[in-house]
């Protein structure tokens, strides 16, 4: 058992790794680019689907942070698998409220389910676009309370994530 749980860790980080590197190819003007995305992704959704299936959501007590964090990215980027997302989510919450898991994952999940589904997200993880150099979120349920549920779930505040995602001021 305990080779069978070292292996699928190492098959999480390896399908997270394969992720990372296939990310640039996300928004490509490259149709054959995208389309290699989206079957990729498709593929560890359906792989993880399997996971969730045999062991339930792979916390880091089973695998590892490592092989946990893979899962989750893994789960996120399942965004044409909306059954995977939500069954991702549901047992990730879970595990959240045993204290297994982490809620600033969660919350991410979450709020790209709720995209995903055409709902307005909680947390404003995600970013529809850009509009004069600024990133703009996908509409928030409750705006004015955005950055306090953020600090809830161990994020930061709306500000300071969005300004990682702008480009640098011309010189």
């Amino acid at each position: 058992m305990a080779n069978d749980v070292a292996a699928l860790a190492e098959e999480l980080k390896g399908m997270a790794a394969a992720d990372h590197r296939a990310a640039v190819h996300a928004n490509s003007d490259d149709p054959a680019e995208q389309l290699a995305w989206r079957r990729l992704t498709a593929r560890h959704g359906d792989r993880l689907d399997e996971i969730m299936t045999d062991h339930g959501w792979p916390t880091a007590e089973l695998v590892g942070e490592e092989a946990a964090s893979a899962a989750w990215l893994i789960a996120q980027h399942a965004d044409r698998q909306l059954d995977v997302q939500r069954r991702a989510l549901r047992l990730l919450e879970q595990e959240v409220t045993q204290g297994a898991a982490s809620a600033r994952e969660l919350a991410f999940l979450r709020d790209r389910t709720r995209v995903n589904e055409g709902r307005e997200q909680i947390y404003g993880t995600q970013i529809a676009g850009v509009r004069d150099g600024a990133p703009l979120p996908w509409p928030c349920e409750d705006p004015q309370r955005m950055d306090e549920l953020r600090a809830e779930v161990g994020i930061e505040p709306f500000d300071a994530y969005v300004a990682r995602f702008a480009p640098p001021p011309e010189q």
